[in-house]
């Protein structure tokens, strides 16, 4: 079994910086920044800030993002083992505004596959039944209620991405409405999918439909050749992923800027 920091020291490698701004419509470099432009927003990523002015690339990214873009707002994405240990209050310095913290799971795809069968309940990927946009639409509107409004992508969006196969989405219903979801992102050139977006319907929480859920997506991700599975977690979600097989290995506080 691979360890946790082996699985960190991987996840440093492989999904930071050019792993995270692959689907971006402009990626700009400053320093070891990268500052990549999103149809949602922009969004700062980088491997390591060590040997670098911290309070000037904060400032840099803020006005590419103000005077360059016309994005709203841009997310600063902090991990718990990043350098320096005060990054947090440099941002907050600069007004950017923390959101909750969650944390960077990580797991064998292969171990996460075992079957996992809750009666009354059909797992599917969206679009399996022919009709595509009924499914991201019922998906969007489960999420929107779980996490509020204008926290997700469009219906127009995600259909796009469903189309181009940039991801499979995936939800599962409970006498044809849908009471949970989620998607499963591959990262071109590197060894991990993403797990995201999972939300349940509060009535139907501790059934064994988001585990369900995850094996399904776990089963799909070994299929396309996938080894490890990566999530950013919330405090509901992690209990049951660690129970799934995914090891926690940081923290991840997204920090926002808004025009």
């Amino acid at each position: 079994m691979t360890s946790a920091e082996d699985l960190l020291e991987a996840y440093d490698r492989q999904l930071r910086r050019e792993g995270e701004v692959g689907r971006a419509t402009e990626v700009v470099e400053l320093g070891p920044l990268l500052l990549a432009t999103f149809d949602h927003g922009g969004f700062v990523t980088y491997a390591s800030l060590e040997g670098h002015d911290v309070d000037t690339l904060v400032s840099g990214a803020i006005v590419h993002f103000r005077d360059r873009t016309e994005v709203g707002s841009f997310e600063w994405k902090t991990r718990g083992h990043d350098w320096p240990a005060d990054l947090g209050e440099r941002l907050a310095a600069h007004a950017l505004v923390a959101e909750p913290a969650e944390t960077v799971m990580i797991g064998e795809a292969s171990a996460l596959a075992v079957p996992v069968d809750v009666p009354g309940v059909t797992v599917r990927r969206a679009g399996a039944t022919g009709d595509a946009r009924g499914d991201v639409e019922a998906m969007l509107a489960m999420q929107e209620s779980v996490f509020g409004r204008g926290r997700g992508p469009s219906v127009e969006s995600s259909l796009a991405t469903l189309e181009s196969g940039e991801a499979e989405l995936w939800l599962a219903e409970v006498d044809g409405t849908v009471v949970c979801a989620g998607r499963l992102e591959v990262v071109p050139g590197t060894d991990f999918a993403g797990i995201w977006g999972g939300s349940t319907l509060q009535e139907y929480r501790g059934r064994g439909i988001y585990r369900a859920l995850v094996s399904a997506r776990a089963r799909s991700a070994v299929d396309l050749g996938v080894r490890y599975l990566h999530s950013d977690s919330t405090d509901m979600s992690r209990p049951i992923l660690e129970r799934a097989g995914l090891v926690p290995v940081t923290t991840t506080t997204p920090y926002v800027w808004t025009r």
